[in-house]
């Protein structure tokens, strides 16, 4: 009887334990949920650097519009707009030429064509075009959402560069509210699970 009282005793506790951490967490649900959203996010002040580089993965100009600002604002002497092949053409000539149309000069971007299937095969094949070009700083230039992830697998392909990582804006993902929308909550979960592999090794 006293051993049934006492595994009795227990589960009540752990389910009073249990009922306690879920009051806490809805009570704290908005500050978990920004909290949540905005680890994703790494946006430090522009620094002057060598190059700015924009990843590839836009399909609404932000990234590109974000590395001609700093551009124009004197960051860097240029942009290189990575892409990856788009039909008969290219997505860097593409984003490019978007940027042009929008008022942009031409001279502020530079392509990189790659082929890569992934953020990690992308920063290791932009790592390869900067050492060749002796390239020591740059602005990473990427949607606000994929700013840590890619800041972290872009300083492991080039170990020697110093980075600066500058979050441009998304059309669905912002820290504060990315759960009241369907777009939002579908970037931050799988970033979420795309960030959770990086840290795997994956």
């Amino acid at each position: 009887m006293s051993r049934r009282r006492g595994w009795l005793g227990g589960c009540l506790s752990a389910l009073a334990l249990l009922c306690c951490v879920v009051l806490i967490g809805f009570a704290f649900r908005t500050q978990i949920l920004i909290g949540l959203g905005s680890f994703l996010v790494r946006n430090e002040p522009p620094e002057k650097a060598d190059v700015i580089v924009a990843l590839a993965g836009d399909d609404f100009g932000e990234r590109v519009f974000t590395a001609g600002e700093l551009v124009y604002l004197g960051y860097a002497p240029y942009a290189l707009i990575s892409g990856n092949p788009y039909l008969l053409t290219n997505g860097a000539d593409e984003t490019i030429a978007y940027a042009e149309a929008c008022g942009f000069p031409r001279s502020y971007f530079q392509p990189f064509r790659c082929d890569a299937v992934s953020t990690l095969d992308e920063t290791q094949d932009i790592a390869g075009e900067l050492k060749r070009r002796r390239i020591h700083k740059i602005l990473l230039v990427t949607s606000n959402y994929h700013t840590r992830r890619a800041g972290l697998l872009m300083k492991k392909a080039a170990p020697w560069l110093e980075i600066h990582t500058v979050a441009a804006p998304d059309r669905y993902f912002t820290p504060d509210d990315w759960w009241k929308n369907r777009g939002g909550q579908r970037t931050f979960l799988f970033e979420w699970m795309k960030t959770v592999s990086t840290w795997l090794g994956n």
